[in-house]
């Protein structure tokens, strides 16, 4: 396709990602070279503020005077967005770029969840490329696992834990017995977590990647309805701590399933045994697991975020055009991707950890017990902590398998009686 010109790349939003990808492709240029059989050349850049100081010069001839002409200029054939945002210039430069003919490579999946479906038939139009394996779990390879490793199996449920953040502040909750706004500093201070870590500690990040990972494993449109969205936020040092002496970790993890014809997609924090392997997942490594047919269990783990990891998926996916690999962006066209219909999780049945902080008196217990009677969920196992030298107890349910509505109206029905302290805690029990 291309092997007798030099292939010209532009480079859009220059933070840490896209400083570390500059890096890169400079040190590694003659290899990536000999490895692709193709030339090529970072021929601009672009960035927010020019004058921002950088770990490395970048030479002026490359810089653009505005992001949008990386978009437009003839000599360009592969743009690489690295701004951010489903919005604005970022949304801006991606369409554009497309509709001129040119090859997209990002690491946006809050773009990608939203217009990722336009975006696709629109690049199959113009015969380019719209990659994204950087946009879902860093380093992790697994859009391209699911596009090609993976082509001959038919998935049946696909899961994970996502977010680098919010399992760096659980997993270090438990390790270290300290609490959650201690953590989320902690993170702050090494990178881990942004400024503003809203999008990871309310799910909203991992929502974007299942979107993603669903309309890839399921050969499906993204579907945006009926997902279960809940975050860490709530999560606190008691949770965890009692989770590990029942045997559990707590993990919060994104899943999409097939059931009945329906997609289910749900992002949720998740009590899951210690013995599973995902409950081994810590710090900001990610995990991804495919169920499906023929191969059965398939488990993918590592470096989930950072400038290494996703530097190692926009690399690949630069190395995917390089090579002339013409690619539908979603694995199949267009045509051949199917709407599935969203289901809620009203119906769906879970054992689940309920917490009650309450005031210790007599009758609290049998009112609980009623409340969980009159919403048919029964009692697996129950303990009863009092807090030494107050009038006030926690009690904590481990609950047979019930339906999700029936848990959910029963949490709000607890939540209504004056001898309830705090807010009840209502966590899902997950056999992964």
């Amino acid at each position: 396709m291309y092997r007798n010109k030099k292939i010209n790349i532009a480079i859009v939003g220059l933070g840490n990602i896209g400083i570390n990808l500059y890096s890169h492709l400079i040190k590694n240029k003659k290899n990536i070279i000999k490895k692709n059989n193709i030339n090529f050349d970072i021929k601009y850049v672009s960035a927010k503020n020019k004058n921002k100081k950088r770990k490395i010069k970048i030479p002026k001839k490359k810089w653009l005077k505005n992001y949008l002409q990386a978009a437009k200029l003839k000599d360009i054939d592969i743009v690489i967005e690295l701004m951010g945002g489903s919005q604005g210039p970022a949304k801006k430069l991606v369409f554009t770029a497309i509709k001129n003919g040119k090859h997209v490579v990002t690491a946006n999946k809050a773009l990608i969840s939203k217009y990722g479906d336009i975006l696709s038939l629109l690049a199959e139009k113009k015969k380019v490329n719209l990659e994204f394996e950087a946009a879902v779990a860093g380093g992790i390879p697994i859009i391209r696992t699911l596009k090609e490793g993976l082509i001959a199996n038919k998935a049946q449920r696909i899961y994970g834990i996502l977010n680098g953040t919010s399992n760096y502040i659980l997993s270090n909750m438990d390790k270290l017995k300290i609490d959650f706004k201690s953590v989320l500093e902690k993170a702050k201070k090494l990178g881990y977590a942004e400024s503003n870590p809203n999008s990871d500690l309310n799910g909203e990040d991992v929502k974007s990647k299942i979107q993603i990972l669903s309309s890839l494993a399921f050969n499906c449109f993204i579907n945006k309805s009926k997902i279960n969205l809940e975050g860490i936020n709530n999560i606190d040092d008691i949770d965890i701590i009692n989770a590990d002496n029942l045997g559990y970790k707590i993990k919060h993890i994104g899943l999409s399933e097939i059931e009945n014809g329906k997609l289910i997609q749900r992002v949720h924090p998740c009590l899951i045994k210690k013995e599973s392997q995902i409950s081994n997942v810590n710090g900001v490594l990610n995990a991804v697991i495919i169920e499906g047919k023929p191969i059965g269990k398939f488990v993918l783990k590592g470096e989930g975020a950072g400038p290494g990891p996703t530097t190692s998926a926009l690399v690949s996916d630069i190395c995917s055009v390089l090579r002339g690999n013409l690619k539908f962006p979603f694995s199949v066209s267009h045509a051949n991707r199917k709407k599935i219909a969203p289901l809620d999780i009203s119906n769906k049945i879970f054992s689940s950890y309920l917490r009650l902080d309450v005031i210790d008196k007599k009758g609290v217990l049998s009112s609980i017990t009623k409340v969980l009677s009159k919403n048919k969920i029964s009692i697996k196992r129950l303990i009863q902590n009092p807090f030494k030298g107050k009038k006030s107890a926690s009690i904590i349910i481990i609950s047979h398998k019930a339906k999700n509505k029936n848990l959910v109206k029963c949490i709000n029905q607890l939540n209504r009686n004056n001898f309830i302290l705090k807010k009840a805690k209502f966590i899902r029990i997950e056999e992964i």
